[in-house]
């Protein structure tokens, strides 16, 4: 997958995860990095699928549906893909945090739902739910934030509150944090973010 790695000047802070929106590649949120940990190492990944010549983490049949079978297959060749990139750039593999976007935050919500202790913790901006009628494994070491617009004209809000209720079921501390705006960053999310990571890392 293409990606870019970049030290921090932080060896014991946990690594950043970046997956970006549609359409963004793996540079788009490290500013975003810099604001919530500047002293982090960070992996910023590039989505292996094309939507109209736009990366994605996977396929959607529609807006708002995904194609679950390429979902999970996604998920899968991330999880290696982690695996592989902590043995090349000497990261420890355990102390990797997600920072996702839209459907980044939703590629990373799907490695948690699949995967038992594959992220030390995620922040999930813009956040759906990745898989219904699947047991989400146990997460108490994992904290999750989630940042949401209460008017996403893309997401739900049930949505997003039916992926809360289910990381909370498998026992995840998880931060909520809604603005009033829609799908858009907003600066006040990045704040919250930022704070959160401080004090769980």
């Amino acid at each position: 997958m293409e990606h870019i790695f970049v030290q921090g000047q932080d060896a014991n802070a946990p690594v950043l995860l970046l997956l970006h929106g549609t359409g963004g590649n793996e540079r788009d949120l490290l500013p975003l990095a810099n604001m919530i940990a500047p002293h982090a190492s960070v992996l910023g990944v590039r989505g292996n699928v094309l939507e109209n010549g736009m990366p994605r983490f996977f396929r959607r049949l529609s807006e708002g549906v995904f194609d679950e079978e390429d979902l999970v297959f996604r998920t899968k060749e991330l999880q290696q893909f982690l695996d592989e990139m902590a043995e090349k750039y000497l990261f420890d593999r355990n102390k990797l945090v997600a920072l996702g976007y839209s459907n980044g935050a939703n590629i990373a919500a799907s490695l948690l739902y699949h995967f038992k202790n594959t992220l030390r913790g995620a922040i999930l901006f813009h956040a759906m739910v990745p898989l219904r009628g699947i047991d989400v494994l146990d997460l108490s070491n994992t904290p999750v934030f989630i940042g949401a617009g209460k008017y996403d004209p893309l997401i739900p809000k049930a949505e997003t509150s039916e992926l809360i209720e289910a990381l909370r079921k498998a026992n995840s501390p998880v931060q909520e944090f809604w603005t009033d705006g829609g799908h858009e960053l907003r600066r006040e999310e990045v704040d919250e973010a930022k704070d959160w990571f401080e004090k769980k890392f």
